[in-house]
């Protein structure tokens, strides 16, 4: 029975090479999951572990209470472990952010990390941890290290001036040597920029400080003993930890970071694994019927049933180990693709070597042949219950409508439990994101089993369409209608995909226009100007309220005060302007509310009024930043919003009670609106300094959520691409299954006069049926469940509300129409040019 199934492997290449393709592709996307989440974990641990080559022993101060951080250490510190004659090296860091313009002005690094840091040479005027690839080190205030690619990338030489920003206005100094970093975060597209210590004890923390100590063992000195010496020396509370303990933590924070990224990715590879299933399953069901003869001959001559179903079990395993080993090639390439794909979308995740674990052989060989026997079971097991003298005489019926009765009501059964489920979930706020994915798979499943009886209704209805293509359009109906289940499997596989496809879509453009809409309705600033690292400088607002482009301004200047009972953050407007550059929605009171009780009032959101229970004209007192003692009055109350500040208060009531002026942002509107040239003539007012970032309204919709969930869709379309490629395998699959069994009466047809264009014109036109059959029902369900998954957003999108992307809908029935097109062009052209007398006398 071996020998059987091999041959019958060897002697259907063709016919099963289709299948392979959807098991391989399955199989090669889960094993390119599994090749970049290591590669990703790896490059993750050389970011870390590079910086940690030699450390012996990590130590920073005790934990500051107040700022829920650990104190710097001071030089002193550090001069008495440099004392320790058990330490090799001791090395103080500082770290910190700077911005980094190129040379054109154009900020480098943008969303990736930007780092500042110290040089601290040993005794030989060397930074272990920064390798000098050219130049010398900083001797200097004015004087500036950058890393190799950073220059590059600002097309900087030694001996330029660097344009750069740490926590205020533009920077200017020389450049006079590179070094090379072991950070993958700089790799990537991220900076580095290194002072000298002095000058980065004053811009990163404070002088004379450092953030962390690292120590290297002098020979013979194990990292233990070294520790036990460091906690002798250094303050009580020290937190001090050996380099094996570090790089053992990083190795766990890198695994843990990427466990999330593995499971979503491998969550798309196993459904389209799962229409791979259903590709494997309805091409063994055709091949088994078309060698029903040699079976029923097969058991004549002695066969068991047993050893029948052991013949198509074992052709599945050889055919599904071919394609795990080539799934686990191709998956190289799919890790490759996808390294390129998250890189395109701006990504930090760190560059690295490929990392191909045995495991991911392993598991790549397994999945293709565990997949391909578990779809190929249930034809064997059908196979083997044919009785031999009824497959003999080729009288064998279909399933019987009884069976077809019993599916379509387990189908109705699961459909009905699903949407019940889907609803009862979908209104179950947090809770019910967890658990609606149960109801929403047995709503899917339940439609995949209830097609066969759904396939003849919509056949149906398409009829009269296609009888204006005259003959064909009358046959293909009919061929589609002829076989529900063969049908119903080949549209199931596009409606899995389709439905995803169509569900995220659904969520995702409604959460991006409800995003846009509000930040339009609210904020009328052409730009929000904010920091990269927090804070702006107040003269960042003078100017630009002094620039000829600006026709109104507002900081946003917050404090923390005592207000009532409870603790709050004030933010400080500019009374005159604010009205101009935000418009929330009032229930009551006004902007204009601001200029009463002398300047002391305070604008609240509702949020904020229902949990203290203000109201409108209601004083409450206040405890002032600097422990002033004043009353306010509640001037107006307007709905919460996450473009809004919870608290609003005239800036000249607060600023005088504030130690230092440092906005949070500013507002501003420009004479020529939000477009290129108002941003250009604002980054000019600015020196063009790169800490500034300046959004308009639809950056202000993008940093809230749009620009990830555009993102995250642009992902997922591409990892859904691969379930909906497979499903095209399956159409073609099934119509080249289909001509093969109708080749008599294809032959006929071209008998009695179907011309050879006609016939291709049929074969298509069955396809496109097929194909748009599934991609309606799949865009039904993804349309419910796109509905549904919208319910669960809105607790935390405000104002969400349902969106049909029309278009895209579109777009993905116009696809469906060129899947079958596409689809048909090998079978219709087999079909059209076979020979007539040779197809009469096939059986």
């Amino acid at each position: 029975m071996f020998r059987t199934a091999l041959r019958n492997v060897l002697a259907h290449k063709a016919r099963l090479l289709m299948t392979m393709l959807a098991v391989l592709l399955g199989v090669a996307f889960v094993a390119g999951t599994l090749v970049f989440t290591d590669t990703v974990g790896n490059a993750y641990q050389r970011q870390f572990l590079g910086d940690l080559q030699g450390v012996s022993v990590l130590a920073t101060g005790p934990l500051d209470k107040n700022a829920f951080e650990p104190r710097p250490f001071g030089k002193d510190e550090v001069r008495r472990l440099q004392q320790l004659r058990a330490a090799r090296a001791v090395t103080g860091s500082v770290s910190g952010f700077a911005a980094v313009a190129a040379k054109d002005g154009a900020p480098l690094g943008e969303g990736h990390a930007t780092q500042a840091g110290n040089y601290f040479p040993q005794h030989d005027g060397k930074d272990v941890r920064h390798p000098l690839t050219a130049g010398r080190p900083p001797a200097g205030p004015g004087e500036v290290l950058l890393d190799v690619r950073t220059a590059e990338r600002g097309h900087y030489r030694l001996g330029d001036t660097v344009r750069l920003a740490v926590d205020g206005p533009v920077l200017h100094k020389r450049l006079v040597g590179l070094v090379r970093s072991g950070d993958g975060a700089v790799d990537t597209g991220g900076t580095l920029v290194l002072f000298d210590d002095t000058t980065a004890q004053k811009l990163l923390l404070a002088p004379g400080q450092y953030d962390a100590v690292t120590l290297e063992a002098a020979p013979g000195t194990s990292e233990n003993q070294l520790a036990a010496l460091a906690r002798q020396v250094l303050p009580k509370g020290s937190q001090i930890t050996t380099g094996t303990q570090v790089r053992e933590q990083q190795r766990a924070d890198a695994v843990k970071g990427t466990r999330g990224l593995r499971q979503v990715l491998l969550a798309f590879a196993a459904i389209a694994v799962f229409v791979g299933a259903f590709v494997i399953g309805n091409t063994f069901t055709m091949l088994v019927a078309q060698r029903a003869q040699e079976t029923a001959l097969t058991r004549a001559v002695g066969a068991t049933r047993r050893q029948v179903t052991c013949s198509v079990v074992t052709e599945a395993s050889l055919l599904g180990l071919c394609a795990g080993g080539a799934g686990f090639l191709l998956g190289i390439g799919v890790a490759v693709g996808l390294r390129h794909l998250v890189a395109s979308t701006g990504s930090t995740i760190p560059d690295g070597p490929l990392i191909v674990a045995p495991r991911t052989v392993l598991v790549s060989l397994l999945l293709g042949v565990a997949v391909t026997v578990l779809a190929a079971y249930l034809p064997a097991r059908r196979a083997a219950l044919v009785a031999p003298v009824a497959a003999m005489a080729a009288i064998h019926a279909p399933p019987a409508a009884r069976s077809l009765r019993r599916r379509n009501a387990a189908g109705a059964a699961l459909v009905l439990v699903g949407v019940l489920g889907v609803l009862y979930t979908s209104a179950g706020g947090d809770q019910g994101r967890t658990t609606v994915l149960l109801p929403a798979a047995l709503l899917l499943v339940g439609l995949i089993v209830l097609t066969p009886a759904l396939s003849g209704p919509a056949i149906t209805l398409a009829t009269p369409c296609l009888r204006r293509f005259g003959i064909p359009g009358t046959l293909a109906p009919r061929n589609a209608r002829r076989n529900p289940r063969r049908t119903a499997a080949t549209a199931s596989a596009l409606m899995i995909g389709l439905s995803l496809v169509t569900g995220l879509t659904v969520v995702a453009v409604s959460a991006t226009d409800t995003l846009h809409q509000r930040a339009t309705d609210i904020v009328k600033a052409d730009f929000w100007v904010r920091s990269k690292s927090g804070d702006l400088a107040a003269s960042v607002n003078a100017a630009l309220s002094a620039s000829r482009a600006v026709t109104a301004s507002s900081p946003l200047r917050t404090g923390d005060m005592r207000i009532g009972t409870t603790d709050q953050t004030v933010t400080g407007v500019d009374p005159r302007t604010i009205g101009r550059l935000l418009t929330p929605r009032f229930t009551s009171g006004s902007f204009a509310a601001l200029g009463d009780n002398g300047g002391r009032t305070l604008l609240i959101d509702t949020d904020t009024a229902a949990m203290n229970r203000w109201s409108t004209g209601q004083r409450v007192p206040a405890v002032f930043p600097d422990g002033t003692r004043n009353t306010l009055l509640i001037g107006g109350i307007y709905r919460s919003d996450e473009f809004l500040p919870t608290t609003m208060i005239p800036l000249p009531a607060l600023q005088p009670h504030l130690k230092e002026s440092r906005d949070d942002s500013v507002l501003v509107r420009t004479a020529s609106g939000d477009g290129d040239g108002a941003r250009r003539a604002l980054r000019q007012a600015l020196d063009h300094n790169p800490l500034i970032v300046m959004r308009n309204t639809a950056d202000l919709a993008a940093a809230a959520g749009g620009e990830a969930i555009a993102m995250l869709l642009d992902v997922l379309y591409g990892l859904l691409a691969m379930a909906v490629v497979i499903a095209v395998l399956g159409v073609v699959n099934t119509l080249s299954m289909s001509v093969f069994e109708r080749t008599r009466e294809i032959g006929m047809l071209r008998a009695v006069g179907l011309e050879p264009h006609q016939t291709r014109q049929m074969i298509r036109l069955e396809s496109v049926l097929i194909s748009l059959f599934g991609a309606l029902l799949g865009i039904g369900a993804g349309a419910f469940l796109g509905w549904a998954a919208g319910r669960l957003a809105a607790e935390s999108i405000q104002g969400y509300e349902m969106t049909l992307p029309w278009g895209r809908i579109a777009v993905a029935l116009a696809g469906a129409v060129c899947v079958g097109i596409l689809a048909a062009i090998w079978p219709a052209h087999r079909a059209a040019r076979l020979n007539i007398l040779a197809a009469l006398k096939a059986n």
